[in-house]
C-alpha cells in the first residue's frame, strides 16, 4: 500500500461572517456536536474516566456539555461554526421561520 501526504483543503471561509442572529443556533450545534460524539463514543464501550485512557475507553469529556471545560466547548464551537460558515459559502443561506 501507497503512503500519500493528506492536505485537506476545507472552503474558504475566511470571509464569511456569522449574523448575530446565529449565536443562539451556533452554541445548539456546538452541543449537539458533542452530544454526536459521545452518543459514537459510548456505544463504542467507552465511560467516564478523570484521565483518557484508550486501553480502558476512559474519556474525560464524556459528561453533558454544560459541564465541559471551556477549551473543549470552545472546540465545539468551531466545528459548529465552521459547517454554518461552510453552508453560507456554499450559497446557502440559515434563517428560523
Amino acid at each position: 500500500m501507497e503512503i500519500t501526504t493528506y492536505n485537506p483543503q476545507p472552503l474558504d471561509t475566511s470571509d464569511v461572517l456569522l449574523p448575530d442572529a446565529l449565536v443562539a443556533l451556533l452554541e445548539r450545534l456546538a452541543e449537539n456536536t458533542h452530544d454526536v460524539w459521545a452518543a459514537q463514543r459510548i456505544k463504542e464501550g467507552w465511560a467516564y474516566g478523570p484521565k483518557r485512557d484508550d486501553a480502558s475507553k476512559k474519556h474525560p469529556c464524556l459528561v453533558p456539555y454544560a459541564d465541559l471545560p471551556e477549551s473543549e466547548k470552545e472546540y465545539d464551537r468551531k466545528t459548529a461554526g465552521e459547517t454554518l460558515k461552510a453552508v453560507m459559502a456554499l450559497g446557502y443561506s440559515v434563517s428560523k421561520p
